[in-house]
């Protein structure tokens, strides 16, 4: 019984063998064929970089080093200098002649003073002089500016010649208030701008006054006139106090070819002022005019500080004219400056300026009489030449009109 079971097993596993040889190889059929193998691609190392003309040389050559290698020249570059254009100078203004400026600055004044003459003469013409009419006369003088001491003498002058004289035609009364006007006035002081110095060294000038009065735009405009008649000048902005009083002085002097002398913003004007005399020596130049800070005269301190620019200039020689700018239509103010001012400073000579187009002529009496020194320069207007020496007569004239 056991052997039949062995041989039944047995069977068994013959037949399950013959089927998966058969299944077998019915998948090897049905398989697509596989490819040939594909012979392998050799790629060329990439050349040796050619230097030059030279390629990579023969295998039986010797490598070169580096430094063996011929390079070829490389190019030369040459850079041409950068040439700037020189900048341009410029132009320099041509000041008008003095003589010229008096003609135009006389017809000027004419027709902006000339109220207090006519207004003069309208009361003297009066057919009865009585205590009112000169009254009015008295008002007329002191509203112009005249002052009171000046007004009260015109006045004693006028009553007496009008009472001897009698009859009263209008050209002797213009006559006689000519006359009189002009002894006011003065014509015996020296008017000339010192800007010629005793020793060998340049005139020296300072010009001072306060804020306001054109003080700075007068030495510009000073400047102006003595390059018209021919000198040389020198510019010191010892004004450091106020901001671009230099820039401005120095257009003034670029306009005319005047040097100017300058140092930082609120550097010590003392210093910039002797600096200016120092470079005015050295260049040879006739005239050094110096603008010194417009300070106000109640400061005692800046007021002093004035008084050592007039002495530290006053190392390199004698300082030949102290110029003290006044606002004209400034009235009795203006003689509480030109007093402090005086105070510190010995004051030569006086300009007044903004002279145009206000009745406020008097002042030049006034002023004269406190200082003791005359009116040298008057400015009559904005323009670069409306600066002109004053001359008692034409400004009388001017006055009373035609």
């Amino acid at each position: 019984m056991d052997i039949l079971i062995l041989a039944v097993v047995i069977a068994l596993v013959a037949v399950g063998a013959i089927s998966g040889l058969v299944v077998s190889s019915r998948k090897k059929k049905q398989l697509p064929p596989s490819a040939p193998p594909s012979t392998p691609t050799i790629t060329a190392p990439p050349a040796e970089p050619q230097v030059g003309e030279d390629a990579a040389p023969p295998k039986d050559e010797a490598r070169r080093t580096i430094e063996e290698v011929e390079l070829p020249d490389a190019p030369v570059v040459v850079e041409e200098p950068v040439v700037e254009p020189e900048p341009e100078a410029p132009a320099l203004d041509v000041p008008e002649p003095t003589a010229g400026r008096l003609v135009r600055l006389r017809a000027r004044l004419a027709r902006s003073q000339n109220s207090l003459g006519k207004g003069l003469l309208t009361l003297l013409s009066r057919d009865n002089l009585d205590e009112d009419t000169w009254e009015e006369i008295e008002d007329t003088l002191l509203t112009a500016d005249v002052g009171v001491a000046p007004t009260q003498e015109l006045v004693e002058r006028l009553r007496e010649r009008v009472r001897v004289l009698g009859t009263r035609t209008p050209d002797e009364l213009r006559t006689l208030l000519r006359e009189e006007l002009l002894n006011l006035v003065g014509t015996d002081f020296d008017r000339a701008v010192k800007t010629e110095s005793g020793v060998d060294t340049p005139g020296v000038v300072m010009v001072v006054g306060v804020n306001g009065t054109g003080k700075t735009t007068t030495t510009g405009k000073l400047a102006r006139v003595l390059v018209a008649d021919g000198r040389s000048v020198v510019l010191g902005a010892a004004d450091t106090f106020r901001a671009a009083a230099a820039d401005q002085l120095q257009t003034w002097g670029d306009r005319v070819g005047a040097r100017t002398v300058r140092g930082p913003e609120g550097g010590d004007p003392a210093s910039i002022a002797f600096d200016a005399v120092k470079e005015g020596i050295a260049e040879g130049a006739d005239v050094v005019l110096i603008d010194t800070a417009g300070r106000l005269h109640t400061k005692t301190g800046l007021m002093d500080e004035l008084g050592k620019v007039k002495r530290v200039v006053e190392k390199h020689g004698p300082l030949d004219e102290v110029l003290l700018v006044l606002d004209a239509t400034t009235g009795q103010n203006g003689l509480v400056q030109a007093r402090v001012f005086a105070e510190v400073v010995d004051i030569t000579g006086i300009v007044l300026t903004k002279l145009d187009g206000t009745a406020k002529g008097g002042i030049v009496v006034a002023v004269q009489r406190e200082l003791g020194v005359p009116v040298k320069l008057v400015g009559l207007g904005e323009g670069a030449d409306d600066l002109a020496p004053f001359e008692p007569e034409a400004f009388v004239d001017a006055l009373i009109g035609d």
